[in-house]
Parts: structure tokens; C-alpha cells; sequence
């Protein structure tokens, strides 16, 4: 369990240092972005590392309707974060498009994962993306939504790279772990 919440903080660590302590992260130039990125990949490894030898109490499991509801809410983070890059419509409404959709995400798995190295994984990753939010708004607490015209070929493309980039990855899914699109 320890190499999972390891894993878990480094991420946390990783990802708030530039908010926590800009100047230090500025100092650091290029050579910080480095360190961050090899901070974030180390996190990853120790949360799958972690995750998979991880054990704990058990409450429940993925019943078919939560696994349809997961699948719905994974497809709808990965619209977030498509959208994000694109600036599609949603992004004139919502100031964090990819961090709500991590967040979908990770309450995704929380709902099929009810065991306590899902709950240390998927809710520590769900508490640091709602952190994040708040601490980039207190950061930077005006916000100016991107302006339109928003072509319905933008709006497509990430729908349909959102159902693309969720088949791809629940294939990958499947592959290293357990199959993600039920039956």
C-alpha cells in the first residue's frame, strides 16, 4: 500500500509545485519541466505498481449498471479534455474542461473499485484534481472564456475523437488489467 500512496503524493507533489512554489519551479527553467515530467511518469508507475499489489478491505464490485455508468462517464471526461485542446463550446461555460473530466474519471473508477486501493488511487486522484482547481482559481482568479465562432466541425471532431481515444484505451484496459466494457 505504501508504494501506492507513494505513487499517489508524488503525482500531488508533481503537479502543485509549480502553484505551491512558483518562483523556485521559474528558477528552475527547462530543466524543471524535465524534472516534473520524469516526477509524473515515476508517479504513474508506482500507482500502477502500487495498485496492482495493493490489498484491503473489499465493499463492493462493478455491477452492470455501474460499469455502464463508468464507460458514460470515462466517454464524457475524454470529451472534457478533447474539448479543452479544441475550445469547443463547453469551454466558454467551464473554465476547467480537463481537470473536470479527470475528475469524472477518477469518481468513475471509485464507483467500480470498492476496495481501499481504489479508494486511495481514484480518490486521491479525484481530491487532487478539485484541489487543483481551487488553487489555480485563487492563482488566477479572473477567467476570460474563450470567444466563439465554435464550428460544429470542432464539436464533432472532439466526439468523435472522445469514442475513439475511449475504445483505444479500453482495449489497452483490457490488455493490462481487467476488461472495462463489462460482459
Amino acid at each position: 500500500m505504501l508504494i501506492l500512496i507513494l505513487g499517489v503524493a508524488l503525482w500531488w507533489a508533481a503537479h502543485l509545485f509549480k502553484r505551491v512554489a512558483p518562483a523556485k519551479r521559474a528558477e528552475m527553467g527547462d530543466r524543471g519541466k524535465g524534472l516534473v515530467a520524469a516526477a509524473l511518469i515515476l508517479s504513474v508507475i508506482l500507482m500502477t505498481w502500487g495498485y496492482k499489489i495493493a490489498d484491503g478491505p473489499f465493499w463492493w464490485g462493478p455491477s452492470p449498471a455501474l460499469v455502464g455508468i463508468n464507460n458514460l462517464l470515462v466517454l464524457i471526461g475524454f470529451y472534457l479534455y478533447a474539448a479543452s485542446g479544441m475550445k469547443t463550446r463547453v469551454t466558454a461555460t467551464t473554465r476547467h474542461p480537463q481537470l473536470i473530466g479527470f475528475s469524472l474519471w477518477a469518481f468513475a473508477h471509485l464507483m467500480v473499485n470498492g476496495d481501499l486501493p481504489g479508494l486511495i488511487l481514484f480518490g486521491g486522484l479525484l481530491i487532487w484534481a478539485q484541489v487543483e482547481i481551487v488553487v489555480i482559481n485563487r492563482a488566477v482568479p479572473g477567467w476570460t472564456p474563450p470567444a466563439g465562432p465554435f464550428p460544429a466541425r470542432k464539436e464533432a471532431m472532439a466526439a468523435a475523437g472522445a469514442v475513439i481515444v475511449t475504445l483505444v484505451v479500453g482495449l489497452i484496459h483490457g490488455w493490462i488489467g481487467p476488461w472495462p466494457f463489462g460482459g
